[in-house]
């Protein structure tokens, strides 16, 4: 039974190391490639479905995987995320509805949006003068990439943590240094991804979201004060809900 046990753990280390591992490769990769002057014309870029499949069901294969959800509230919000994701990656990949819309307001053609001038914080520098294009989308990828890291590494990190204290308060690792590491995870990729390829869509569902993981948090944190009395009450006197002590006082 123990070693079971041991083999068991050495399974869920290797999922945890492979996620943060590939979050991390993947942020290399995009720093070490610099600034690119290529670029991918509208024509080419957009209408790859394929493309919208495979990365809408890596992101909702993760966030069931990782964030567990079992009650309503967690389904709910779950739900909502995932609507994110399908419609963050068919404007991303497939028909960019608010490009669309946007060009006109511009004095633009849509077809000027290529996939550089796709990624709008970027093309709003290069327009105010302040970067050019390459430049630009190289800053947001690099910001976007990075908080991506940082949100999956939480999410993993939290899971691992809550899956080894099964029923009871779970006070170590992670936890022993904000008190919903999953919920801030979620939410930093979500901030990610609207600083990467903000749509209207995404960018309307982002405060959604995040007010929907507060409340959740705060339900959750009655859930513990019900459940362990004293020691959660002494627990979030301690360990912050979402931003570690070093940076709240930074």
């Amino acid at each position: 039974m123990q070693r079971a046990l041991r083999k068991w753990q050495i399974v869920l280390r290797g999922i945890v190391g492979a996620v943060i591992g590939l979050s991390l490769w993947f942020l290399w990769m995009t720093v070490e490639r610099g600034p690119d002057s290529n670029d991918t014309p509208f024509a080419l870029w957009y209408g790859n479905w394929r493309a919208v499949l495979i990365a809408t069901a890596l992101f909702t294969l993760f966030l069931l995987g990782f964030s567990r959800p079992r009650r309503r509230a967690e389904w709910r919000n779950t739900g909502i995320y995932t609507a994110f994701l399908i419609s963050l990656f068919a404007e991303m990949f497939g028909i960019p509805l608010t490009i669309y819309l946007l060009a006109p307001f511009l004095g633009l053609s849509p077809w000027v949006f290529g996939m550089n001038e796709s990624h709008l914080w970027a093309f709003a520098l290069d327009r105010l003068g302040l970067l050019p294009i390459s430049a630009g989308v190289y800053l947001v990828m690099v910001v976007s990439v990075g908080l991506i890291a940082i949100g999956a590494g939480l999410v993993t990190l939290g899971w691992y943590t809550v899956f080894h204290g099964r029923e009871t308060l779970v006070t170590r690792g992670i936890y022993g240094i904000i008190r919903h590491p999953q919920y801030i995870g979620l939410i930093v990729i979500v901030l990610a991804f609207n600083i990467q390829w903000p749509t209207l869509p995404t960018l309307l569902m982002a405060p959604i979201l995040i007010g929907m993981y507060v409340r959740l948090a705060q339900q959750e944190d009655q859930d513990l004060a019900a459940a362990f009395g004293q020691a959660f009450v002494e627990y979030k006197g301690r360990v912050p809900a979402f931003l570690p002590r070093w940076l709240r006082n930074s």
